[in-house]
């Protein structure tokens, strides 16, 4: 019986705050339009790391009691309550295929690069993943990446701001205004745009993703994230077999933090990798992506970059959810990256 009348109060609720909303103009339902959530505990949540209602709706009612000061019964209603807005169920095919029609490309800026991605470039709401061997164009793809997404859609961009997290001190300004002027954009106003941030540990590396969802929530256009290098930190902090489980525990976190980031927001996630020399691997390319299952897992695309013949580059798609393994050939210039 009280669990009937909990459900029939939470529905209540539901339906009360439906109705506000629509008054609103179907604004994006906040915390406080939770019951039992008040500005009070919502900045509770804030500070414990929860700023938005997926945030909430994954928890548990003893970890959001915990972090809220809340009753247990409070908690359950609100998770509840989260739930049933946003939906979380089963969907057929037919609604999923409705839901990634605002799927956002950005280009390359090389046609056969964005032919082996599927034909338009690097996608929304996925992790990108690129590796491969010092001077293999990872980073050029990265910088040519965050110019890109201010062209106008016509032109292969999203008109949006990128976010360029810097873990290896590989940004550079003055590339960006090559690039930039290779395009025919204006090299002051395409810096502007983008939002650089120089990570010094693994921690800080994971802190940023916080302000990331901060700058988006304050209404920054932002349609791109580069993370440069993914692994570089947690390689350095977490070395030998001892250290391995954790380092690969913090690595699976921060990946997932990635893609609720890249749902969330339908952002572009475009992440470089590390690599190392398999010592097993007796004949072919010893060549191995940093990071192991757990990276490759998470990625969406994986793609493993190394030097051509004549200065060029050579892509090959490792892993993909929809697409064939091939190879694509490409160049970096001035104009950043290019076909031949």
């Amino acid at each position: 019986m009280v669990a009937k009348k909990e459900a029939e109060e939470i529905k209540k609720a539901i339906s009360g705050e439906e109705k506000s909303m629509k008054k609103k103009g179907n604004k994006e339902p906040q915390l406080t339009d939770l019951p039992g959530i008040g500005p009070a505990v919502a900045a509770k949540l804030e500070n414990a790391g929860v700023f938005d209602m997926m945030g909430l709706a994954v928890m548990s009612p003893s970890v959001l009691s915990d972090a809220a000061g809340v009753s247990s019964a409070v908690a359950r209603k609100a998770i509840q309550a989260a739930r049933d807005m946003l939906d979380l169920g089963f969907t057929d095919g037919m609604e999923f295929a409705k839901k990634r029609e605002n799927i956002n490309y950005i280009t390359t800026g090389s046609k056969n690069l964005n032919e082996l991605l599927g034909g338009r470039g690097v996608e929304s709401r996925s992790i990108t993943e690129a590796f491969g061997a010092y001077g293999s164009g990872k980073t050029q793809l990265g910088l040519t990446l965050s110019v890109n997404v201010q062209l106008p859609v016509e032109k292969g961009g999203v008109s949006g701001k990128c976010v360029f997290i810097d873990t290896e001190g590989t940004f550079r300004p003055q590339r960006i205004r090559q690039i930039a002027e290779g395009i025919g954009a204006n090299p002051e106003k395409v810096l502007k745009n983008i939002f650089v941030a120089r990570a010094f540990n693994s921690d800080h590396q994971i802190l940023l993703l916080e302000k990331v969802g901060e700058m988006i929530r304050n209404g920054e256009p932002i349609k791109l994230m580069v993370v440069d290098s993914l692994t570089a930190h947690f390689r350095a902090e977490f070395s030998g077999r001892g250290q391995l489980a954790d380092r690969q525990q913090k690595l699976n976190r921060y990946m997932h933090d990635l893609m609720k980031l890249a749902e969330t927001h339908n952002l572009a996630v475009y992440v470089t990798n590390q690599v190392m020399a398999n010592p097993a691997q007796l004949f072919g390319d010893p060549t191995t992506a940093i990071g192991g299952n757990i990276v490759g897992h998470a990625s969406t695309y994986r793609i493993y970059l190394r030097r051509g013949k004549q200065g060029s580059r050579v892509a090959k798609l490792i892993d993909s959810p929809n697409l064939p393994d091939n190879e694509a050939i490409f160049w970096v210039t001035d104009s950043g990256i290019v076909d031949g």
